[in-house]
């Protein structure tokens, strides 16, 4: 007998798990910054019995513009990271197709209901974190509990309080 469908919490991975590349792409690893508050915000899922998985799009491995080590750089270093604190990622999902109508490119909910399918997910108690419309989209598409919408630019830190002498 398998165990209960668990919840879980999907991240987006560019502006969530790492720093926003505006509108281009994270193409190397010298370029992937892990922003402040992820490992703290996996932490505190993973408190509340939620395993954190990444669904990403990744169209710029299908133009040719990111290479795929690459890519498996970035998540190996993101891996690393969490692992450094006692955490882990259950599984990063990613789509690397170009055409907006896949099933699995969001704001379609294809790679939330693989991630369902593998791991035993409860999707009905799971939440998605992302920095656009389009992850609430598929947040509701996959018949989440819902989705939390993050600024993928956080503003800059307040200036100095004090004058310079």
């Amino acid at each position: 007998m398998s165990p209960p469908p668990r919840p879980c919490v999907f991240f987006d991975r560019d502006g969530v798990a790492n720093q926003s590349p505006g509108p281009g792409y994270v193409n190397h690893l010298d370029d992937f910054h892990i922003r402040p508050g992820f490992v703290d915000c996996v932490r505190a899922a993973a408190e509340k019995g939620y395993p954190a998985v990444i669904a990403t799009n990744q169209r710029g491995i299908s133009r040719g513009i990111t290479p795929p080590e690459q890519l498996d750089a970035m998540h190996r270093h993101l891996r690393d990271e969490l692992a450094r604190e006692g955490l882990e990622l259950l599984d990063i999902f990613i789509c690397t197709a170009d055409d907006n109508t896949h099933p699995d490119r969001k704001p379609n909910p294809g790679m939330l209901l693989a991630a369902a399918e593998k791991h035993n997910l409860d999707l009905a108690r799971s939440w998605m974190v992302g920095d656009r419309e389009s992850d609430v989209l598929t947040a509701q598409r996959a018949g989440l509990a819902g989705a939390i919408l993050v600024d993928p630019d956080p503003p800059p830190p307040p200036p100095p309080t004090t004058s310079p002498t």
